[in-house]
């Protein structure tokens, strides 16, 4: 399992930062293209937008280890050590919940899509590749919640 969260973590920051980089450099090929060639690349935008799509969600998993997601801390700056951890258990297994509801439904959706052959329209790659981001983001951020929960668990609470 420590070798499988190790590959995890490296996973998420090895994609996400060259992923932003490619981003970057292709949409500034883009611009170069368009305004000194007068000839824009079809595909560019697109690729893009799938990168960012895939960004996102892998995006949200990173976020989740790292407690970096937008929280409203009125409840918790109103309660003990103790009851915030209880708080914290439930949050915790709520998120858990609608996680599992956003990869069933994301899975749902990417089937339905590729049982459609829906293709993109400059590149025509299968739209599945790009609906697939949703629940596989998900999923890492289910395991997140988990290892979250557990770290959690093992803390002494302060008195």
């Amino acid at each position: 399992m420590k070798k499988f969260l190790k590959i995890l973590n490296n996973f998420e920051e090895i994609f996400l930062l060259p992923s932003f980089c490619f981003s970057v450099a292709l949409l500034f090929m883009q611009v170069v293209f368009r305004y000194v060639f007068k000839n824009s690349l079809t595909w560019s935008e697109e690729l893009a937008r799938y990168i960012f799509i895939w960004q996102l969600w892998i995006g949200i998993s990173y976020c989740t280890k790292n407690g970096t997601h937008i929280r409203v801390t009125v409840l918790k700056d109103l309660l003990s050590a103790k009851a915030n951890r209880i708080l914290e258990v439930v949050v915790i297994v709520i998120w858990f919940a609608f996680g599992c509801f956003v990869i069933y439904q994301g899975y749902e959706v990417a089937m339905r899509i590729a049982s459609f052959g829906q293709k993109s329209p400059a590149m025509q790659l299968p739209m599945v590749y790009a609906y697939m981001a949703i629940p596989v983001g998900a999923t890492l951020m289910n395991i997140r919640l988990v290892q979250n929960l557990i770290k959690l668990l093992k803390e002494e609470v302060a008195v």
